[in-house]
């Protein structure tokens, strides 16, 4: 963002290869077609919370490199519709969270104006947020019009299984092996979200480098028990 010199790094787990696309197979795909192709429009994805909105939009972020913007709109609305200033140069740009500017008429001008700007060179446009665009809380008749047109997702939450299966990936991501009965264990006894899960195994992982012990229930049932949760 360089009229704001804003710090925005992406995480370093948030690409394709960490994502279990159980359930949301198809939107996977088209957004791993749209780098590959790297033309728009692009498409809005919405879903509950910790259904992995933001890790799409990283990962998509990711494949582009410098030519893309990623924008968490509910950190950066204070900052005002700038935000948005100077994005059309970008080939790609991801907007997490649009409900965070919706029915805000500054940032709605601004984002029409991205719209159309985007458009006319065949930018890639994708935003994530917690209901289908007319749903949304988006009040600039013109801007819902472009908004519309956009291909839709609705992400698909995991069942347990998928839990677990999402939590080894991500563990495998990170060089670690998390056995079916540690996953079990972490599912049981700790907040089911993904975001919650995901945050457990990541201080799991430090734990287990400094003590340099393996991810077993007993060592898990430990750090939970010190606190750990």
């Amino acid at each position: 963002m360089n009229q704001l010199a804003l710090p925005l790094t992406l995480d370093d787990h948030a690409v394709f290869e960490s994502y279990l696309a159980n359930g949301n197979e198809e939107l996977v795909a088209y957004l791993e077609a749209l780098a590959e192709d790297g033309r728009g429009p692009g498409c809005w994805l919405w879903g509950a919370r910790a259904t992995g909105k933001s890790h799409l939009l990283q990962a998509l972020a990711e494949r582009f490199g410098d030519e893309s913007a990623y924008l968490p709109l509910a950190v950066l609305a204070e900052a005002g519709s700038v935000v948005l200033d100077d994005l059309a140069q970008r080939r790609c740009v991801c907007l997490d969270g649009i409900e965070a500017i919706a029915g805000r008429r500054p940032f709605e001008l601004a984002l029409f104006e991205l719209c159309n700007q985007l458009a006319d060179r065949s930018g890639i446009l994708v935003i994530a947020a917690a209901a289908p665009p007319r749903e949304s809380g988006v009040e600039l008749p013109d801007l819902l019009s472009r908004l519309t047109r956009l291909p839709v997702f609705h992400l698909q939450p995991l069942n347990e299984q998928g839990r677990i299966e999402a939590l080894q990936l991500r563990a495998a991501h990170r060089g670690l092996e998390l056995p079916t009965e540690t996953a079990r264990y972490l599912l049981a006894r700790h907040r089911r979200d993904m975001a919650s899960l995901h945050g457990l195994l990541d201080r799991l992982d430090g734990e287990a480098l400094k003590a340099q012990r393996r991810l077993t229930v007993p060592f898990v049932r430990d750090f939970l028990g010190a606190g750990g949760s």
